[in-house]
């Protein structure tokens, strides 16, 4: 493990970051600014890479926010006019995308200073603890964020506890590009397979109608190895003209389960590096980096375009707490919140 300081805050706060690395050779690094996963290098035939989007200074990070490697919340995904009532009470959180609430709201955990509480070689674990009132959510919500690598395989485990019912939902928000992140190849050309018979459309504002339809004939059907590129723009689809592409959410489960099943597999048939995605969580958000419009520098220098990169979010529904056909997003005081996500790396 090594520790550093990765930027100053505007108000002189430092800014750790801590990397982690296994027995072979994959290393990450981790900053407190919004628990993000800034770099994670892993082997591959042509030498190890860097394969997740980020920014190298945390200036860039504080005035270009792309939710890059960063833990989102306190919910994930959109919540429809950022309105839900729990218990009788109505709640109205901040708005940030058209007419919705998305990942927590402009000041949500992405975009908070966390706390390192512990750290080793192998795993560092980071926490927020969110008070009642914060960007409008119910009760004080503590927030750890334990990010693992052992044997190639890389856990980020979220677990939350609160004082006062509210609703959870976090998750990580990681843009891989398998080839590395300065690949002019971008994600495009990745090999994709997501285990679901049925996906969540949406209306215009990527809020899920509340269908679940199944994906047999569309563009939506990853059961067999697909590459991203090859549907990503068939606008014939309404769903994929409406997203700009892949913005919607898979049905593995129908609810959170006890142990890890499989979320979905990714590779890049060039560099031959790719990860098994497993979770706990009902439902895989799968983005195909619509709205990177090369405004956004990455670490190497390189801007960000759209098809740059894809993003994996295992979470409950978008919009759960206005949809009950659609489970449940609420915790309790005395229940423990928790999303565990295992990339499972291999080149």
């Amino acid at each position: 493990m090594t520790a550093a300081v990765f930027g100053l805050m505007p108000d002189g706060r430092p800014v750790p970051a801590v990397t982690i690395a296994d027995a072979r050779g994959v290393t990450a690094t981790v900053i407190a600014w919004g628990a993000t996963l800034q770099s994670l290098v892993v082997p591959g035939r042509d030498g190890p890479a860097d394969v997740v989007l980020g920014h190298a200074t945390l200036g860039e990070y504080l005035a270009h926010p792309q939710y890059f490697g960063a833990a989102v919340g306190r919910y994930a995904n959109r919540i429809a006019r950022g309105r839900f009532t729990l218990d009788g009470i109505d709640y109205q959180v901040p708005v940030n995308d058209g007419a919705n609430a998305l990942h927590g709201g402009p000041a949500g955990f992405d975009k908070r200073l966390w706390d390192v509480v512990a750290a080793n070689g192998e795993a560092v674990t980071l926490r927020h603890v969110s008070p009642a009132g914060e960007e409008g959510f119910p009760g004080t919500l503590t927030v750890d964020a334990t990010y693992r690598l052992t044997d190639a395989a890389l856990t980020i485990d979220y677990r939350a506890t609160t004082d006062a019912p509210t609703i959870v939902n976090v998750t990580n928000h990681a843009y891989w590009n398998l080839g590395g992140e300065g690949s002019a190849a971008g994600a495009m050309g990745h090999v994709v397979t997501i285990p679901a018979g049925d996906f969540l459309p949406t209306d215009a504002g990527a809020i899920p109608t509340g269908e679940v339809r199944p994906v047999a004939g569309t563009p939506f059907d990853f059961r067999t190895p697909r590459t991203v590129g090859d549907r990503v723009r068939n606008a014939r689809d309404a769903q994929i003209a409406l997203g700009r592409g892949y913005d919607h959410c898979w049905v593995i489960e129908r609810e959170v389960t006890p142990d890890l099943h499989p979320m979905a597999t990714a590779v890049d048939p060039a560099s031959g590096r790719g990860f098994e995605l497993w979770s706990n969580q009902p439902g895989v958000q799968f983005y195909s980096g619509n709205f990177l419009d090369g405004t956004t520098r990455g670490k190497g220098g390189q801007l960000c375009r759209a098809g740059d990169a894809v993003v994996f979010e295992p979470q409950v529904f978008p919009d759960t707490p206005n949809q009950p056909a659609f489970g449940s997003a609420r915790l309790d005081p005395g229940e423990v919140y928790r999303n565990v996500i295992e990339y499972r790396l291999h080149w």
